[in-house]
Order: C-alpha cells, then sequence, then structure tokens
C-alpha cells in the first residue's frame, strides 16, 4: 500500500466538538495522526485510544533506586567512613541509627522519583534542549483545536466527515 504524503488539518474552536468529532472520526475507522490543544481536554486519550501509560511504574522503580541509594550512602558515610557521635546516638550499627535516618530516606526516594521521572518524560516525549516545536498552526497555542490526519484516496469523503463533524477550518497539506 502506497503511504500518502498529503495530510489534512482540521480546525475545531471548542473542546466539547473537538471530542464528539474524533469519536465520529474513530468509528468511521479513520486514523487520527495527532492532536493539538492548547490545554489538555479532559478524556481525550480515551477517545483517541491512546493506551494507559506505564510512567507509574518507572516511578515507583526511580524511588526505589533512591532509597536503596540513601540507605547506601547514609551507611557508608554516617557509619563506615566517619562515624560522628553527634547527640550520643550510637554509630556503629545502621540499624540503630535508622530512625533518624528516615527523613533522609523519605526525602532521596521523593527526589530520585522526581528527576528520573522529568528526564524520562522529556526522553519519552522528545523534548530535547533546543528543540523546534512542531506545532503546524500556532492558533492551537491560543484557542483553536486541530486534528492532523493522512489523506488517502478519499479526500473528498474525510473533507465532508470533518464539515459534518464541525470543523471550522479544514485545510490540505503536502508534505
Amino acid at each position: 500500500m502506497k503511504t500518502s504524503t498529503k495530510k489534512i488539518h482540521a480546525l475545531y474552536n471548542d473542546d466539547d466538538v473537538l471530542l464528539h468529532a474524533i469519536k465520529e472520526i474513530r468509528e468511521k475507522n479513520y486514523t487520527i495522526d495527532e492532536v493539538f490543544t492548547p490545554f489538555p481536554v479532559h478524556g481525550l486519550e480515551k477517545a483517541l485510544g491512546v493506551p494507559h501509560t506505564r510512567l507509574a511504574y518507572a516511578a515507583f522503580i526511580y524511588g526505589f533506586i533512591g532509597l536503596i541509594f540513601s540507605i547506601w550512602m547514609m551507611d557508608y558515610i554516617m557509619i563506615v567512613d566517619w562515624p560522628l557521635n553527634i547527640g550520643g546516638k550510637p554509630n556503629f550499627s545502621y540499624y540503630q541509627n535508622m530512625p533518624a535516618f528516615v527523613p533522609i530516606m523519605f526525602e532521596m526516594t521523593v527526589f530520585f522519583a522526581a528527576h528520573l521521572m522529568v528526564i524520562t518524560f522529556y526522553f519519552r516525549s522528545r523534548l530535547w534542549p533546543f528543540k523546534e516545536a512542531e506545532n503546524p498552526d500556532p492558533r492551537t497555542t491560543d484557542d483553536m483545536f486541530l486534528v492532523e490526519m493522512s489523506v488517502g484516496d478519499n479526500e473528498e469523503e474525510l473533507k465532508a466527515l470533518l464539515n459534518k463533524t464541525g470543523a471550522v477550518e479544514i485545510k490540505l497539506i503536502e508534505n
């Protein structure tokens, strides 16, 4: 099957109309390549059929790495390398000092989870430093919603469907 070099951009001016249009387009078995919105639209992922994210599992793993790192770090620094008698607390075993280390363990868990999640988000969404914006229409940063679809040999049928769903503007783009 030959891939199309044409894309169609349908602009909508209301998020409720957009959600209804996406549901109708998907019912007709058309593939939506991308949707650009000026703000997060509740229910858009479900309407597009986007699978649930596994980022929560990554956050748990990153937090666990932070917890293990904090335990190792405190054991090495406070017990092995440079034991100090602070306030009469015993300094010869990690187990006896652990209640004093709980806040540090919590903070390192949150620190690792938060920072590694940000890095994971940037890599996963391909947001590199100094990356050019991929937004095809600047109005989608203000008040318009854009649905981008590949056009096959059914251009007129697709335009009619998009008009029926409430698109305020339809543009055909050559790649």
